[in-house]
């Protein structure tokens, strides 16, 4: 079955350095979100999905039945929100760097400008972001696109699930 990604013995140097590039920052990605977030990422997958109005953030838990992940999930995106709305996002860019693209404009963005809501949902929780700021709007989706490639395997793009909810 053809899979669409390229395999080792197709790649050409670049892409081999490339590749291994992208797998050694999502490693250190990974050993820093231990440091922010109290769930297990080789648990639980993030799902992102870009709207006009922003985006919308799901944390999921691989196994519906793992309910000490899922409470894990719900309680860290309640406090994400909290911190998000008081500008504060320390936690991504100790995870993912300061200079993660769309950091620097969601930090400055003024109280209001960005609505997150917080949803539980049945194998975890989600938070949906709202802005009428068209460069903040730009800013979440490139802040959405950094997380997709740095959480590799443990992240996907929620417009490549069309159903909205995860196979269990």
């Amino acid at each position: 079955m053809d899979s669409g990604a390229p395999t080792h013995a197709s790649m050409d140097h670049a892409a081999h350095m490339k590749a291994m590039s992208d797998s050694k920052r999502q490693a250190e990605v990974s050993a820093r979100g231990g440091d922010v977030m109290p769930l297990s990422l080789s648990a639980t997958v993030h799902v992102f999905a870009k709207t006009p109005e922003g985006g919308m953030q799901q944390v999921l838990a691989r196994n519906v039945d793992d309910t000490a992940q899922v409470a894990l999930v719900r309680q860290h995106l309640r406090e994400i929100r909290e911190e998000f709305l008081k500008g504060d996002f320390s936690g991504p860019g100790h995870i993912h760097g300061h200079d993660m693209p769309g950091l620097a404009e969601m930090k400055v963005a003024q109280p209001g400008q960005v609505e997150i809501a917080h949803n539980d949902v049945t194998a975890g929780a989600e938070l949906t972001y709202k802005t009428k700021a068209e460069p903040l709007v730009n800013a979440l989706h490139r802040w959405f696109d950094a997380q997709l490639a740095d959480h590799g395997k443990d992240a996907m793009d929620g417009h490549s699930n069309h159903s909205g909810a995860m196979r269990h």
